[in-house]
């Protein structure tokens, strides 16, 4: 099956990174609701589907290969070039369209309403996270797979933007806080019985 997989995306590169990070993405959203105790929403889930297939994806396949064209190989200044440039340019550009993308999918009345209340905090977040997952994609990673990777690594991204964009600050603490309010009630519960 996984031969097959990379087969598939070695044939069909374009297609096949996208498809996966897409997928990959809608799956952080459907975890981070089960996480949260909550009924599915595929409604919510359509929406994270849709603007990681027609936007993320497509964003980070051709974002990782011009990346690669301008600053190519794997020695440390050039990959080093490419998460500075991924952090300082990609990043900013990813937060604003997730949120911008699925306000207009939700069709509220201010479209930057969460980018206002909650880029900020996101970007700092993200900044714990994506450049550690961006050195190992560039250090270890063929271009060819490098969406896919992302979209891989993403998953977890997902899980906590998703969050973010229903309930949260945009901030890892408003995260692990709710995950520790969940912890403490079920701590609560086996107690009780």
């Amino acid at each position: 099956m996984a031969g097959a997989l990379l087969r598939g995306v070695r044939r069909f590169p374009w297609l096949g990174n996208v498809l996966l990070y897409g997928g990959l993405f809608a799956a952080g959203d459907a975890a981070q609701q089960l996480l949260r105790g909550q009924p599915p929403d595929w409604a919510q889930t359509r929406r994270v589907a849709l603007v990681a297939l027609a936007f993320h994806g497509n964003f980070s396949y051709v974002w990782l290969r011009a990346l690669e064209r301008a600053l190519p190989g794997r020695r440390p200044p050039a990959v080093l070039g490419k998460v500075l440039c991924d952090q300082l340019l990609g990043a900013p550009v990813a937060v604003l369209a997730f949120y911008t993308g699925m306000s207009i999918l939700q069709r509220k009345e201010d479209i930057f309403s969460d980018c206002k209340k909650k880029f900020w905090n996101t970007y700092k977040t993200g900044l714990m996270y994506w450049p550690f997952v961006q050195l190992s994609n560039f250090i270890l990673i063929p271009v060819h797979l490098r969406t896919a990777y992302t979209g891989l690594c993403g998953f977890v991204w997902a899980s906590f933007i998703c969050f973010s964009q229903q309930s949260g600050d945009g901030t890892a603490k408003s995260a692990f806080m709710w995950l520790q309010r969940e912890k403490v009630n079920e701590d609560e519960e086996s107690s009780d019985k």
